[in-house]
């Protein structure tokens, strides 16, 4: 039998966000050596040629959950408030499984110029998921 000690990197609960055509985010819950837990938040994007994907991970550990957390929800309120108070963020809100909720958009008002239809996104049939 292994050392017990030894980094098992186990994954203990996953999030997965669909953020547009070929990108998606990753929140998993991951073990340290000592039994303790961590967050890694992973950005996977398919790459243009059609020839795998590029990652980008971030690990976040639980002294820094509070002020990653604060950080993080200042920005987006930032954005929110003071650079793009009008723009509608519930438009093109996603359910759970990442698929399109058209509730969202038909409370959205259109001008003459603009169509009230979504765009349509490409559906991939490449399985996202990978182990460290």
């Amino acid at each position: 039998m292994e050392n017990e000690n030894q980094f098992n990197n186990e994954e203990i609960y996953s999030k997965k966000v669909r953020a547009g055509k070929r990108r998606t985010y990753f929140f998993d819950v991951r073990t340290t050596r000592s039994n303790d837990y961590y967050i890694t938040i992973t950005e996977s994007k398919r790459r243009f040629e059609g020839d795998g994907y590029e990652r980008h991970k971030l690990h976040l550990y639980k002294e820094d959950f509070n002020k990653f957390l604060k950080a993080f929800e200042e920005t987006v309120e930032h954005v929110k408030t003071d650079l793009m108070p009008d723009y509608d963020y519930d438009e093109f809100s996603r359910d759970n499984d990442g698929e399109y909720n058209p509730e969202h958009k038909a409370s959205t008002q259109t001008t003459e110029n603009e169509t009230s239809e979504p765009e349509e996104e490409e559906d991939s049939d490449a399985d996202e998921s990978w182990s460290d």
